[in-house]
Order: C-alpha cells, then structure tokens, then sequence
C-alpha cells in the first residue's frame, strides 16, 4: 500500500501530465532541479541544452523549471511561447552580483576589449555584451574570438579563470562566482577519492582553481552527462550541485556516482517541486517571464551569437566591428 506522501505524489504527477496536454506546454528542466521535477519534464539538461531547447520549441506556454535568467533566456529566444517560471523566487546569486551600470563603467575603461558575458547573468547584463557562452561552449567560443582583442569576462570568476587557462587569452574577470560551487574544497576531493579510489573526479568550471586541479576533468553538466556514457570507468565523484546525480544515474544505470559532499547544493534549484509546475500550469502559480523591448534586443543578439557561432563565419560585436 503506498504511504500518503507516495499518493499525493503519483496524483500531482498524473496532474501535470494532464494540464500538460491541455494547455499544449513544454516542461523544460535544469538538471540541478529536484528528482520529481526532472522526472515530469520533456527535456532536462544544461543551460546551453536548455537554450537550445527553448528556440526550438513549438508550444503554447514553456514551463521553465529552473532559476529566473533561465526563464528570461527561453522568452528572448522563444517570444512566440509564454515563458512561465514554476518557482518565481528562484534567482541566481552569482547573476545579481553584477548590475548594468557596474558593466557600463567596466566598459568605459576598458574600449577595445570584447565582453564575454556568461548565460548566468541578467538580460541587462547580456544586453550590453558582445557575445554569451556557457560552460559547454565557452573556450571554443572564446578561442575564436580575434586574439588582438582582449576580453572582459562577467561575471564568474572561476569560470573567466578557467577558460584563460584553456586559452591563454588577455582577460579582465569580474569577481563574482557560485556561492553553491565556492562550497567545494580541496579536501572533500581528497576524502573521496580516499573512500572511492577507482573513481574519476569531474568537476564543474565554477569552481576555484586549486579545485579544478584535482579532478579527472572539468566539464559542463552536459558534459559529465556524455563522459559518464562514454567512459570506460564504472564509478564517478561528481563535484557539482547534487541534482545531477538523479540524471547520471537514470540515464547509467550499470554506474556509480557519488557526490563530492552533499552540501553542494543550491537552494534556488531546489525550490522547485512538482506541486509549483502544476501551479505554472493550472495558472494559480509561476510568473510569465518578459524583456522589457529596449533590453531584449541586445540581449537577443548576443544569444543568438552563441548560438550561431558554430556556424557562423563571422559574428559582430555591439558596435558593429566583425569579431572573426
């Protein structure tokens, strides 16, 4: 017999799936979100995947079950869906650390350099910048850019730090970072590799050097997602927020992983619950998710340069000079 809690959770499910066919809605998820709400959705993945995922959708309202840039990425690559974010109280800390007035001064003293703005950030923040990247496509995005230009980086600096080491490129970071990933440290690494010594380490680029140094690699969590299918290893340390370990395991069911500590968590991902998508769905909760024009067309530009830049042979910055 299944418990109270086990029925209410089977109903809110069957639930959502319902007002998911009647208000003809996609469910997109981040993979730090709780099980139950991976479990519900029609595409869970990173933030480049996610992107990706919103332009290409066909629905009538996406249900965004992640933190608030992310809802405001998916409304300016998709004006034609209404973008709801389930948990309107998730927000990103590392995205507020900047303002646009703070990037506007950066600017101002630094004129020839380009500005690389992490997708972890606010409309505001890509509007006045040259080109996003994620952690999935920032070094090949970065290498591509021309090598007389320097960069300025907003607004992680773990991640800014992390692409100059794998480019060698002239940057300027802004101090912010992932309060979630500073929570790693050296030693949590060494004491799981001591309690799992066959296991490879991947870490995530937020986080600080001396930690990315003890791991097997430093990858996106679409990118612990594909080495963790095409490895040959059978176990994993995963040092990055803890919601992914549902997605690993789902999806190598004859693997292991374990997280580096089970304080690495970020509490905006874990707002979200299946009881706040059925909300976002029913119209009793969730927020609609909009760029105000004068913003959302900067901020679209360097989007769809991300986007595009694989293809592209050129991209232009704010001012109109060709990047490559």
């Amino acid at each position: 017999m299944k418990s109270d809690t086990g029925l209410r959770a089977e109903n809110l499910r069957d639930e959502v799936a319902a007002l998911r066919k009647e208000k003809g809605a996609v469910i997109l998820a981040h993979t730090y979100q709780p099980a139950e709400v991976q479990d519900c959705a029609d595409y869970v993945g990173d933030s480049y995947g996610l992107s990706q995922e919103a332009r290409r959708a066909r629905a009538e309202r996406i249900v965004f079950c992640g933190v608030r840039f992310m809802a405001e990425t998916a409304a300016l690559l998709n004006p034609a869906s209404a973008v709801i974010l389930a948990e309107p109280r998730a927000g990103c800390p590392m995205a507020d650390m900047i303002a646009a007035p703070q990037l506007r001064r950066l600017k101002t003293r630094y004129p020839d350099h380009l500005v690389v703005c992490y997708v972890n950030s606010t409309a505001e923040i890509k509007a006045l910048s040259d080109v996003c990247v994620t952690s999935a496509n920032a070094v090949e995005i970065v290498r591509r850019l021309p090598p007389e230009r320097g960069i300025l980086f907003v607004p992680d600096r773990h991640l800014g730090d992390w692409i100059r080491e794998q480019t060698g490129r002239d940057m300027v970071l802004w101090n912010g970072l992932c309060p979630t990933h500073l929570r790693i440290r050296p030693d949590m690494i060494r004491a799981a590799r001591e309690a799992h010594p066959g296991a490879e380490v991947l870490i995530h680029p937020e986080a600080a050097r001396e930690c990315r140094a003890l791991a097997d690699a430093v990858l996106s969590t679409g990118g612990m997602l594909r080495r963790a299918a095409g490895s040959g290893a059978g176990e994993f340390i995963i040092a990055t927020e803890t919601g992914i370990l549902h997605t690993l395991r789902k999806h190598n069911p004859g693997k292991r992983f374990y997280p580096v500590s089970e304080e690495v968590v970020c509490p905006n991902m874990k707002r979200g619950s299946l009881l706040s998508v059925r909300r976002a769905l029913d119209g009793t909760g969730g927020e609609r998710i909009t760029v105000p024009p004068e913003v959302a067309l900067g901020a679209l530009r360097a989007l769809e340069r991300m986007l595009e830049l694989g293809r592209e042979e050129t991209i232009a910055p704010a001012g109109g000079k060709p990047l490559v």
